[in-house]
């Protein structure tokens, strides 16, 4: 464990539809609010035409802006784009999802002007930035450190990219952490079944926004062991929106025959809806859905009942339970002896899927008492506490033992797959073996990394592949080699080999394997990342500038109408007044963003003239600027004179 660190370290919930972070303040876990006040944040980023957007903004301008505005980028994470999963996303998906270096999907949005291309990556870095900031502004100094959840079932290339993803973010990732460990550790902490004696057998159902993990841990002195895992990286509320999406469509294209399907806009505000009716029948029986104009001038007005939500999705939902079902046998342990079953994520909200568990576990009754939207980002801030050395005695005796989600293993002869890393080991883990060569006087040989559960090489997920060379030249299997497999406290790989016979000890890691951002992508990224930061500062400094004008502009206005300075100002002053303030209205409405030392001069006039109008009326207190200045120079009173005077500026 590291030492005490002097700056907070927090941590984030990096979820598909909403994240939400958290810190260990005065004993105890604070979940921090943002700008808006919301204590989760919409994992959205909408690019416009001079600025770029996170959060609550973002997800607003969806329905306005959809074809920029890029959402559930979680989705992307460490995948190919020649995903089944990934090419059947798009097809619902407003923006655009191109293929890139090494099948890589990557995003493809207008931004300022130009189109512009995002890794998920990227898109997931301006989510922990958002968060970051949020943090920052709640605790009034800078954060570094922080620890970031994932799915339990995230394979090596996606735990690695969302850990890249708080690299880009200026992020120090003390831990990568399975959100259903982290629930687990809310639910431990808020029951005191944690510090207890006693064994508990805890099942976490995390059923999220794109994402669905069961993991199955015992809790007992201040121990938290995961015994086994089973997920599905692309089930959760997004799918079943989804149906309810594909469900009006088609009602729209047999109502109106026509298909809407290829009209961003219209998808994106029939989504919107379909999200809104699914959230509602977790309450009510039925619901209407009714959007004017929402494809060629022709409103959509439909209803849907639960029952109807359900029979949409209920193959999605017993496959949840299927997984469930795996999770435990694989643990070892009969369902009737899991003491606790805890609901965490926004989708378990839906009373199907608790109907469906419930049944499953005989009657039992289900744990609600922890906040499914908070509980992951709980946990986290528990661990970045325990982890930079800030928590209490009881958080810094806290043990969390996990388990790797999928079997690990090297290709051999006749394309077939030698586990070396059974799926469910706990970690961290080191595993060596030991491989000889296949061929007579080799000079070379090729190490290929796998993970998955299949025999065939072909059926399993290729994580990359590395060679040694100038190895020493025996006949066919005199010549060894020890290859170590090192699962980190992140769930993330390490694999080397040596060959021992030769005079030079031959070591090579697999640091860049396929599909991974490389070094010189990822220092690309920080430093766009940073750039982007600036361009965004200086745009907020320009609107607070105009905001700043165009609120004096507006009091000056209102002082010129008051009764008391209209009987001690000569009226052709006031008239002067009132014209050059209704100028600078009208300029401030039509005008394109200008510098920041446009507004702060063009005010400066303003409080010029307020200066003059205080004195004429000795009511300076009213026109007095929030910053308490009030700088004076001589307005001429005739404003006949000086009737072009802000000509020249509008």
């Amino acid at each position: 464990m590291a030492g005490r660190s002097s700056t907070p370290a927090i941590g984030i919930d990096l979820g598909t539809t909403y994240s939400c972070v958290g810190v260990w303040r005065h004993n105890r876990v604070e979940i921090i609010p943002n700008d808006q006040g919301n204590r989760t944040t919409p994992s959205c980023v909408a690019f416009k035409e001079n600025e770029r957007l996170v959060g609550d903004a973002a997800k607003n301008e969806a329905n306005r802006n959809p074809t920029n505005t890029v959402f559930a980028a979680k989705r992307l994470i460490g995948r190919r784009f020649s995903d089944a999963s990934i090419q059947s996303d798009m097809k619902l998906w407003p923006f655009k999802v191109i293929k890139g270096n090494d099948d890589r999907p990557n995003i493809l949005v207008n931004y300022q002007g130009v189109e512009k291309q995002f890794s998920a990556e990227e898109i997931s870095a301006m989510i922990l930035a958002k968060m970051k900031q949020v943090a920052e502004a709640y605790l009034g100094c800078t954060v570094k450190d922080a620890v970031v959840t994932v799915p339990a079932y995230f394979n090596d290339a996606q735990r690695q990219a969302t850990k890249d993803a708080g690299l880009i973010a200026g992020l120090n990732v003390l831990r990568i952490m399975d959100e259903p460990t982290a629930a687990a550790v809310a639910y431990g902490l808020d029951t005191n079944d944690v510090s207890s004696t006693v064994k508990k057998d805890v099942l976490i159902f995390d059923l999220g926004g794109g994402t669905f993990d069961v993991s199955l841990l015992s809790i007992s002195n201040s121990v938290l062991k995961v015994k086994a895992t089973a997920g599905d990286t692309h089930l959760g509320g997004e799918d079943f929106d989804n149906r309810i999406l594909n469900h009006f469509v088609e009602e729209f294209r047999r109502k109106q025959r026509k298909d809407i399907s290829s009209n961003p806009r219209a998808l994106r505000r029939l989504k919107t809806a379909s999200e809104q009716a699914k959230r509602i029948l977790s309450t009510t029986t039925e619901t209407a859905v009714h959007l004017d104009c929402l494809y060629e001038g022709i409103d959509f007005y439909s209803t849907i009942t639960r029952a109807r939500f359900e029979e949409l999705n209920i193959d999605l939902f017993k496959k949840c339970i299927e997984t469930v079902k795996r999770c435990h046998e694989d643990a070892g342990i009969v369902k009737n002896d899991i003491d606790v079953v805890v609901l965490v994520g926004g989708s378990t909200r839906i009373p199907k899927v608790q109907q469906l568990l419930k049944d499953y576990f005989s009657g039992k009754e289900l744990c609600k008492s922890i906040n499914p939207d908070e509980a992951v980002g709980y946990g986290a801030a528990v661990q970045a506490a325990k982890l930079s050395g800030q928590g209490t005695e009881e958080i810094k005796n806290l043990v969390l033992i996990d388990v790797t989600p999928l079997s690990l293993g090297i290709g051999g002869l006749g394309d077939i797959t030698t586990v070396v890393i059974p799926r469910n080991t706990p970690i961290p883990v080191q595993k060596k073996v030991t491989r000889k060569t296949v061929e007579d006087f080799q000079s070379s040989v090729m190490f290929r990394i796998f993970e998955g559960e299949r025999v065939r090489c072909e059926d399993n997920n290729l994580l990359g592949q590395f060679s040694l060379y100038d190895i020493h030249r025996a006949p066919r299997g005199e010549t060894k080699f020890n290859v170590t497999f090192e699962i980190d406290n992140n769930g993330i790989l390490h694999v080397s080999a040596e060959e021992p016979i030769s005079s030079e000890k031959k070591q090579i890691t697999l640091i860049n394997r396929e599909g991974r951002l490389s070094t010189e992508e990822i220092d690309r990224m920080v430093q766009e990342a940073e750039m982007y930061r600036i361009v965004d500062d200086q745009f907020k400094k320009k609107v607070l500038a105009k905001n700043s004008l165009e609120d004096y502009a507006y009091r000056l206005r209102k002082l010129a109408k008051d009764d008391k300075v209209i009987s001690k100002v000569p009226s052709g002053y006031l008239k002067y007044i009132a014209e050059a303030v209704n100028k600078m209205i009208n300029w401030l409405k039509h005008d394109t963003p200008k510098e920041v030392h446009v507004y702060n001069s063009k005010k400066k006039e303003l409080q010029e003239m307020s200066s003059a109008l205080s004195g004429m009326s000795q009511c300076g207190a009213i026109c007095s600027d929030a910053d308490g200045s009030n700088s004076r120079s001589d307005i001429p009173d005739h404003y006949d004179a000086k009737e072009d005077y802000y000509d020249d500026y509008y």
